[in-house]
């Protein structure tokens, strides 16, 4: 690891306004991406401050919905009561990711921030676009299983790890930030993360010095119909091959309204928009659920040793619509994981 400055910030300006002044400075969170990535020599910040004594821990009500604090830890917002009972489906989700240690680490900040888990990017020895630009896409004709199916690049085939992100896209959550001007700005989570095309060294939307201070999901009529299922090749501390966040709303057996979030498939969770028009007004069958994966996927296009994960991502996303119809996930009573 090469040496840093390392500071704690007590208050919001005076973080935004150390990194914003340092091109290569960085806010730490829990640190559970962040520090793994300068051991390996990935990321080499020369400054890092430490935001986790800022204000931003707690989950309260908001005008429409909870708004939930940037700097509260996984573990805590995923057992928090609020979530629990009003969005069961992110409870699901984060409990469904890394493992408990990491969990009561990883602040919710960090973990929209986190980057990809590709090899190729984390060896520093191989050709990665993301980690040094211009150099080439080593996954792009190599060991590309786990990489992506939808939106991707010649640039970039690489997958955005985080399940918590998953379910939030699926949640229409909306990304509250600070500034270094000390304004206040607001991302639609859909559009927080980016796809690859030519510029896969930018993860999201943010800018330099920008601090994540909240992300608020709005009220919705889905906690009785959710379900995050996670496809992954062993049952712990494992990233997710295909995964599926799906939430109804419905009437009888009617579908009002619904969303669909995937993961393990895109740069970015990959929100089902197609899927989601072609389910609504429709019965909760399998037939339809079938049918609007199949739809949803028409526009996968996979690489020499993923094309597993088209038929995988169609049969995920009817299994979690099934689960999510028969209240399977509610109370967050039902298993949280696959394996294979």
């Amino acid at each position: 690891m090469r040496s840093f400055k390392f500071s704690t910030a007590n208050d919001t300006g005076s973080a935004i306004t150390t990194v914003s002044a340092n091109p290569t400075a960085r806010f730490l969170g829990g640190g559970t991406n962040l520090l793994d990535l300068m051991k390996e020599d990935v990321m080499h910040p020369s400054e890092l401050v430490n935001v986790t004594r800022l204000k931003y821990t707690d989950i309260d009500k908001s005008s429409n919905g909870i708004s939930i604090g940037a700097m509260a830890t996984n573990a805590f917002t995923a057992n928090h009561e609020r979530v629990r009972k009003g969005y069961p489906l992110l409870s699901m989700a984060i409990l469904a990711g890394a493992s408990a240690q990491i969990r009561n680490m990883a602040t919710n900040g960090g973990n929209l921030i986190q980057r990809t888990r590709c090899p190729y990017f984390y060896d520093v020895n191989m050709p990665c676009n993301k980690r040094e630009k211009g150099s080439g896409c080593g996954a792009l004709k190599g060991i590309n299983r786990n990489h992506a199916i939808l939106g991707w690049s010649e640039k970039c085939v690489a997958v955005y790890p985080s399940d918590m992100a998953v379910a939030l896209a699926a949640l229409d959550a909306v990304v509250h930030v600070e500034t270094p001007g000390k304004e206040q700005r607001t991302i639609p989570f859909v559009d927080f993360h980016r796809l690859p095309e030519n510029n896969p060294e930018v993860d999201n939307n943010l800018k330099h010095g920008e601090l994540i201070t909240t992300i608020e999901l709005p009220e919705n009529n889905f906690a009785e119909h959710s379900y995050y299922l996670k496809i992954r090749e062993r049952s712990s501390y494992a990233f997710a091959l295909v995964s599926v966040a799906a939430a109804l709303s419905l009437d009888g057996n009617k579908i009002k309204d619904v969303r669909i979030a995937l993961g393990g498939v895109a740069h970015k969770p990959w929100r089902a928009n197609v899927a989601e028009k072609w389910l609504s007004g429709k019965e909760a069958t399998e037939a339809n659920f079938k049918a609007a994966a199949d739809a949803e996927l028409k526009s996968a296009k996979p690489l020499e040793h993923n094309k597993y994960k088209v038929k995988m991502a169609v049969e995920a996303i009817v299994r979690a619509l099934s689960n999510a119809t028969s209240g399977a996930g509610y109370g967050i009573n039902a298993g949280l994981e696959d394996n294979v």
